[in-house]
């Protein structure tokens, strides 16, 4: 197994400044650079200082990855290039690159301009950081060295999210920054293949919630907007820039066009045609209704939603305030929040997860008095909801992507610490048997608002022989006897001097169906997909089918044209065993290795295999024909390839 150590600077077990330093096969690879909305003084930025120390950073770090632009993931990104020193590449996805100086810059304006604030980086500071980026495409794989590559998946969440896989030779990690499972009005869900990582880098943001239904949620929201509106109250909707408002922009004019509704909508000034302009320039990150309509109409030009002006908020009547930035920490949704709070006609609805110590933060957590700034009390009269609209993957969704992903070991970032614990034993529960091996946990920086550096750390253990990680930030869980020596595959096989050994399996099943080919193949596809919901069952353009790693294809019978052949075919990988004696080999008699793949997927797992499935209006089935000895080399859980070598 390869030896990775992860070192969280930001968001080991917290939301807000993102920054995870992964050390795999000698490369040191830097993966998001955000700050903390929470904090205003050296606690806001990750704490370089423990890589400072290694020397001069860009001899340290080979690249920095920014998953998207939302400032929690690369606030920070200006002051560590310019301010403590990085000048080697920066790799983010076109939109990313297109929108996180934009973003930057506000932010910028609002810490400086307006606060006041000095030992912040500048204007020219951002767009000299800015040249540093290497923006990358979907599915291209970028070589940033002889032995690093770097590769980009859709990730959901915001336009251009992205999740990325790290590579050096066979080893490799994937980090998901934030993502999506579920397609909304404007984005499509997040994928990722069976790339079968060493580790897993999840993010956690909503480890112990299973959303309830969309459709549910947004008829929620339009009925506290319009009772709101209808009682002559005033709605705010704090939000960021881009994403989650487009999402609810959508939504509205829909609800406002169909209920032919007269109080005003307004967006905060310029957002609406920034966000318009990108959304244009990238059409092709949206979901496909989008792409598909976006010809004949532009749905993001909106008929009912305008540009707001500060002096709006002082008119008397019914409106909806779309107010950046979402957790009212700063900026235009703060001032018209300290404007309406005290009116109880009104109503602030909070559709996304806010940090800890923002004013977002407090409000949810039952607040109705508040210390603003020169020490004065606002009291809250108005009326205060959260309604999930979050562009984050839920429990279920974070489980989903660990069985498309089949890594090895998995670790949380990026959320609660008590929630990712619960989240830790579900995934344990689910995905460990006895014979798996680790499941990590990170431990968090823990920063001093004083001095920004670690006010405690886990202290360091040497690893057991049974766990290959040698992070002291991360807990291993090692399930074998210390007798147990961990190592790869093709480690295995290289030491004992094997070759590796592959066997396919073939069944022919004789179907009587006068249709063509394409037809029988067709019904095929339809029945497994009703009868086999667990698993991924696809149709090839080349008019195969597959159900997980087994390929299904029809051909016609070259005696009787009515008749069609099914070609059930897999493979998996099963090592011989083999004994070795002191005559033969210079290695300890006792020596004894395989390997296998766990999991193989049978339609249906082998545990309740039937004699056969029954296909639709016919008498055919398909026999499995493995023997009963090798069932016992399987399991239902995701595929694996694991290698032991005991001594």
């Amino acid at each position: 197994m390869p030896e990775i150590k992860v070192t969280p600077l930001g968001a080991g077990q917290d939301v807000g400044r993102s920054c995870i330093l992964v050390s795999i096969a000698g490369k040191n690879v830097m993966l998001d650079c955000g700050m903390h909305m929470g904090y205003n003084d050296d606690r806001r930025f990750p704490d370089f200082s423990y890589i400072t120390q290694n020397g001069r950073l860009t001899d340290f770090l080979d690249c920095v990855i920014i998953s998207h632009f939302h400032l929690d993931h690369c606030g920070a990104l200006p002051y560590f290039s310019e301010m403590v020193g990085y000048d080697g590449p920066i790799y983010m996805t076109h939109p990313t690159k297109a929108i996180c100086p934009i973003l930057l810059e506000d932010y910028r304006k609002i810490t400086v301009d307006k606060k006041g604030e000095t030992n912040f980086f500048t204007s020219q500071m951002i767009k000299d950081c800015m040249k540093k980026v290497v923006a990358v495409h979907l599915h291209q794989t970028v070589q940033v060295d002889e032995e690093l590559e770097i590769k980009a998946y859709y990730a959901g969440h915001v336009l251009g999210a992205a999740m990325f896989q790290i590579k050096v030779g066979c080893e490799s990690v994937v980090y998901t920054g934030d993502y999506n499972m579920t397609p909304d009005r404007h984005l499509g869900a997040a994928w990722l293949d069976k790339c079968r990582p060493d580790l897993l880098i999840t993010e956690s943001t909503y480890a112990t919630t299973i959303r309830d239904s969309k459709r549910c949620r947004e008829r929620d929201f339009l009925k506290k907007v319009h009772e709101t509106v209808e009682r002559g109250g005033k709605v705010l909707i704090p939000v960021f820039a881009l994403g989650r408002a487009q999402e609810l922009c959508i939504l509205l004019e829909t609800f406002w066009e169909r209920m032919n509704l007269k109080a005003p909508i307004y967006f905060s000034t310029g957002l609406t045609e920034k966000a318009n302009h990108y959304y244009k320039l990238f059409i092709t990150w949206t979901n496909q209704k989008i792409r598909k309509t976006f010809v004949q109409r532009n749905m993001f030009e909106f008929k009912h939603i305008k540009a707001f002006d500060r002096a709006f908020a002082d008119n008397p009547g019914p409106m909806v305030v779309f107010a950046t930035p979402g957790m009212l920490h700063a900026g235009q949704s703060l001032q018209i929040f300290r404007k309406w709070a005290g009116n109880e006609k009104n109503m602030v609805i909070m559709p996304g997860y806010c940090v800890q110590g923002t004013v977002g933060h407090k409000i949810l957590s039952g607040q109705r008095k508040l210390e603003m700034e020169g020490r004065q009390i606002l009291e809250v009269k108005m009326q205060v909801e959260y309604m999930s609209f979050s562009a984050h993957a839920d429990a279920k969704g974070i489980m989903q992507l660990i069985r498309q992903a089949e890594p090895r070991n998995v670790l949380l970032v990026h959320g609660e610490a008590k929630k990712m614990e619960f989240l830790k034993q579900k995934i344990e529960q689910e995905f460990l048997t006895p014979l798996e091996l680790e499941f990590l946990l990170l431990f968090p920086l823990q920063m001093s608002a004083a001095s920004c550096r670690p006010t405690e750390r886990p202290p360091p253990s040497s690893p057991t022989p049974a766990s290959p990680w040698t992070s002291p930030w991360a807990c291993s869980r090692g399930k074998l006897p210390q007798s147990f020596r961990l190592v790869s595959p093709e480690q295995a096989l290289k030491e004992l001097g094997l070759a590796e050994h592959q066997l396919r399996f073939t069944c022919r099943v004789h179907i009587q169906d006068p249709r063509k080919e394409h037809e029988t193949v067709l019904r095929v596809y339809n029945h497994l997909k009703g009868v086999l919901k667990d698993y991924s069952v696809q149709h090839l353009p080349d008019g195969s089918i597959t159900v997980e790693s087994i390929l299904i294809q029809a051909t016609a019978h070259s005696e009787d044209q009515a008749t069609k052949v099914l070609l059930v075919s897999w493979t998996y990988q099963v090592g011989i065993p083999h004994f070795q004696s002191q005559s033969l080999h210079p290695k300890p008699p006792s020596l004894l290795s395989w390997t296998y793949q766990v999991g193989i997927p049978h339609f249906p797992p082998p545990q309740s295999l039937p004699a056969g499935l029954d296909l639709p209006g016919g008498n055919s089935s398909f026999p499995i024909p493995i023997p009963p000895s090798q069932l016992s080399l399987l399991s239902p859980g995701p595929t694996r390839m694991k290698s032991w070598a005991v001594s």
